[in-house]
């Protein structure tokens, strides 16, 4: 007979599965239409996001919403538009009442000349509530295309 671990309720596996997925709907709507306030509002105000060496982690809402001005400025310039889609997601109960979800991204590029796949990523994130939502506590983003 298997044992029942806490978490392990499918009722409220399945809500928690939702809830992340309409996160991400919401979250990285706004990463694409450049909505740099909203998106960083996705991360308690101490958040932290790790992209691969040679990046820094940034820490913080306020340096989440300037890097991402940055990136949307020079991007725009180049005549560049990022779509992001998180896939293949697993998402599990955590320590201390947190959230921790992992999935494929997939960051496709478009420009006048077309579309193509920019990046295949893993994202893992921990999550916290905060006034009842879900916010990113720690993001940390490996790109496939760094290996080692």
């Amino acid at each position: 007979m298997a044992t029942t671990r806490p978490g392990d309720d499918p009722a409220a596996l399945t809500e928690l599965y939702v809830e992340v997925q309409r996160f991400y709907a919401r979250h990285l709507q706004a990463l694409d239409r450049g909505d740099v306030g909203e998106w960083a509002r996705g991360f308690t105000e101490d958040g932290v996001f790790r992209l691969p060496p040679p990046h820094e982690p940034l820490r913080g809402r306020a340096a989440l919403a300037e890097s991402l001005g940055r990136f949307m400025g020079a991007a725009e310039a180049r005549g560049e538009r990022h779509r992001h889609w998180h896939g293949m997601l697993d998402v599990r109960p955590g320590p201390g009442g947190t959230v921790e979800a992992r999935c494929y991204a997939l960051v496709i590029l478009s420009t006048a000349e077309g579309s193509r796949l920019y990046r295949a990523c893993v994202c893992e994130d921990v999550f916290v509530r905060e006034d009842g939502d879900l916010r990113v506590r720690d993001r940390r983003v490996t790109r496939d295309d760094h290996l080692g």
